[in-house]
């Protein structure tokens, strides 16, 4: 039992420090694409757009639920990765840091158009599970929930987006949004507990 034990502890660490390099690697190679693109590169930028673009676009249309205003939105974040690449420290994964430019403006594009549900609201739903995958196993289900993304917030909408479909942690979800992982949690609660309510109010009217 006691070598089986420390069999399963070495291949764990062995695991756990393959998965290290792995993120090393990664940071190690947005670093190098950033300071190419620092020095105005453009063979690396236009790297970037291929391997981040769509992601990018995805997320402020997500956020706006306006294809015209995601472009544009889309446009200004690379002008800014453009004219910033410098400021890349390499602390974070770089998708990160760019849903971070798109986040921030996103938010100036809505900052006066739409009203954010308060905190209160939020803790006001109770967290009993994880949005359910099976929602997503019909065409109808994903319009109801499409329909009801739409009457969140902003800021809901931001995290939902991250951390489902853009496999962010819970602790990037906060870098990205500039807020701490508390209200991220919170958010998320709120927006999973009420996207199971439309759906079920739905599934009861057919």
């Amino acid at each position: 039992m006691l070598a089986g034990t420390l069999e399963k502890k070495q291949v764990e660490k062995k695991h756990g420090e393959t998965r290290g390099h792995v993120i090393m690697n990664d940071l190690q190679s947005d670093m190098a694409l950033m300071q190419r693109i620092s020095r105005h590169d453009e063979a690396a930028f236009h790297q970037l757009y291929e391997m981040y673009g769509q992601r990018m676009f995805a997320y402020a249309y997500r956020l706006t639920n306006d294809p015209i205003l995601a472009e544009d939105i889309m446009q200004d974040s690379l002008v800014s990765v453009w004219d910033s690449a410098k400021s890349y420290r390499g602390s974070s994964r770089l998708l990160t840091w760019l849903l971070g430019i798109v986040h921030h403006i996103s938010t100036k594009s809505f900052r006066h158009s739409n009203q954010s549900i308060t905190e209160e609201m939020e803790n006001s739903v109770p967290d009993h599970s994880p949005m359910p995958e099976e929602w997503m196993q019909s065409r109808e289900r994903i319009r109801i929930l499409q329909a009801g993304m739409e009457k969140l917030s902003p800021d809901h909408r931001a995290v939902l987006d991250l951390v489902f479909y853009q496999g962010l942690s819970l602790n990037e979800t906060a870098e990205v949004c500039g807020c701490p992982v508390g209200i991220v949690k919170s958010r998320l609660s709120y927006a999973r507990n009420f996207l199971k309510g439309v759906l079920t109010r739905q599934e009861d009217l057919l």
